[in-house]
């Protein structure tokens, strides 16, 4: 019976991901994101783009950073601030940019 809550937020994970793209806006939080890892193409900046990122990675990342197996400046304190449906449906979202 356990694993009915984690399929229910996986779903609810997807529903989210895929509502956003079918709308072609991002998915809340994602605002957080996009003024650090811009979206807009040819702008230059040190920080490393996500646009067309494999969603996993993402998640990944975002993982680590909250637990402090990444070595972070901010990004360890911004990743706590996400649930890991929120951290899902962005890293969806970027994945489905073009680069």
């Amino acid at each position: 019976m356990r694993r009915a809550p984690a399929a229910a937020a996986a779903l609810a994970a997807a529903l989210i991901a895929y509502a956003a793209g079918a709308a072609g806006l991002p998915p809340a939080g994602a605002s957080s994101c996009t003024g650090c890892h811009t979206t807009a193409k040819g702008v230059e900046t040190p920080v490393p783009p996500l646009a067309g990122r494999d969603p996993a990675e993402i998640e990944r990342a975002m993982h680590d950073f909250r637990t402090g197996q990444r070595p972070a400046t901010v990004m360890d304190r911004i990743a706590k601030g996400f649930s890991d449906d929120e951290a899902n449906a962005i890293a969806q979202w970027y994945g489905t940019l073009k680069p």
